[in-house]
């Protein structure tokens, strides 16, 4: 998978985190930590340390205008808390939505970054 390509799918995932953290509230559901909870994290956990690596070794080649090292870290850490935090009803609203959407904007930036970088190679 393509820096490019783990960045979209890391992106969609965010968005079901969104999705599940109202499911769960909605539900008053409890998640079973390890049925649920630490596979669902174990395998995000393995494609965020992937996507920052291939990311960090891409901005370090290609050297992108708008995104750097201190944007990937701060994602890859934001993400690896909310999307576990996603199954607990108890995270606070705020903070958890705000975390996800700042993910979501590097990531964004990072995937127009490289689309405009593969676009100019034409």
């Amino acid at each position: 998978m393509t820096v490019r390509e783990l960045s979209s799918v890391l992106y969609d995932e965010c968005g079901k985190c969104l999705d599940r953290f109202y499911d769960m509230r909605e539900r008053d559901a409890v998640p079973d930590f390890y049925d649920d909870v630490k596979p669902y994290a174990d395998y995000w956990h393995e494609k965020i340390n992937e996507w920052q690596q291939e990311s960090l070794s891409y901005i370090q080649k290609e050297r992108p205008k708008y995104v750097h090292k201190p944007q990937i870290d701060t994602a890859a850490e934001g993400m690896a808390q909310f999307f576990v935090q996603s199954f607990y009803k108890e995270t606070s609203k705020k903070r958890f939505i705000q975390s996800i959407q700042s993910a979501q904007y590097t990531l964004q930036t990072f995937i127009n970054a490289i689309d405009e970088r593969a676009g100019s190679h034409d």
